[in-house]
């Protein structure tokens, strides 16, 4: 597929799942079946944004057959995808365990899987016993499907209405932080600083897989939001560009909550700068060979 007809296909798809209406999941459907793996992880991923709006019976069947995709990203979104739907999405479930006791899969897909399971057994547990979930905002009772919602977007229980609340506080920070985006890297990567880029091109330049300021939950209950994420190597690398009393507190609080669930990090610093790209290589090369 021509970049350019790829650019604009991953733009649409984005836009699709962000419009929160049902009426786009046909043309989501035909995304599914394009050439570019990064529509078809887009497409997975706006229809898991889509949980509690689309119809159920029509979407975790299309989500389910891209478990089975060739590439490994689009498998991985259609496992969070699917994790949305609660146990509605309880039909998948073999085909995600396969994906879990697979030792030929990526890690980050098999621990994907193990949450995933997770989520949608208690949200059929919910649904089966009518046990009692209350909403962390407004202590409402939640149903299976609000909770198995909430939980794949934020690991917190919350009723829909605080669950839009919280959305839109949170789509409006996510907002001003792609605003700051606007240096671009060689692989066309938007970044907010001059270190940031220097990592970036370095990883692409070496062929190392990373994702970019994503949140990642890397413990029940609490997502982080690392600078750059290898995936097939779990490593996290942080990039500490200020030297404020306040950034200071939230970065020593982050590098905690790193070393207590035993991750691999990697912190740069923005007096490292000047030697940047030496630095990465010999704190990379404690746990891969460059």
């Amino acid at each position: 597929m021509h970049k350019q007809r790829e650019k604009e296909l991953m733009k649409r798809t984005v836009e699709l799942g962000n419009s929160g209406n049902a009426k786009v999941v046909p043309e989501l459907f035909s995304l599914l079946n394009t050439d570019s793996g990064q529509v078809r992880r887009l497409a997975v991923s706006a229809l898991g944004k889509l949980a509690g709006v689309a119809d159920s019976s029509q979407v975790v069947p299309a989500l389910q057959i891209r478990l089975r995709d060739n590439h490994p990203q689009v498998k991985q979104y259609a496992i969070k995808a699917l994790s949305a739907y609660g146990a509605d999405a309880e039909i998948a479930l073999h085909d995600i365990n396969d994906i879990l006791v697979n030792q030929q899969e990526k890690d980050y897909n098999k621990r994907d899987a193990q949450m995933a399971t997770e989520q949608i057994n208690e949200a059929i547990k919910i649904r089966k016993n009518q046990s009692v979930q209350l909403c962390q905002k407004c202590n409402k009772k939640v149903t299976a499907e609000e909770h198995a919602r909430s939980q794949k977007t934020f690991q917190r229980t919350f009723c829909d209405k605080c669950f839009d609340e919280v959305y839109l506080e949170r789509r409006n920070f996510d907002t001003n932080v792609e605003l700051n985006k606007n240096i671009k890297a060689k692989d066309g990567t938007l970044v907010q600083s001059a270190g940031e880029l220097i990592i970036t091109d370095f990883l692409s330049s070496n062929s190392i897989v990373f994702r970019y300021d994503e949140r990642i939950r890397i413990i029940e209950g609490m997502a982080v939001r690392p600078d750059f994420y290898l995936p097939e190597f779990d490593i996290y690398i942080e990039y500490w560009g200020m030297d404020t009393i306040d950034y200071k507190i939230g970065m020593l609080k982050k590098q905690k909550l790193y070393q207590h669930e035993g991750k691999k990090l990697i912190s740069l610093y923005y007096y490292d700068k000047d030697n940047l790209v030496e630095i990465l290589k010999l704190k990379l090369s404690r746990y891969i060979i460059i």
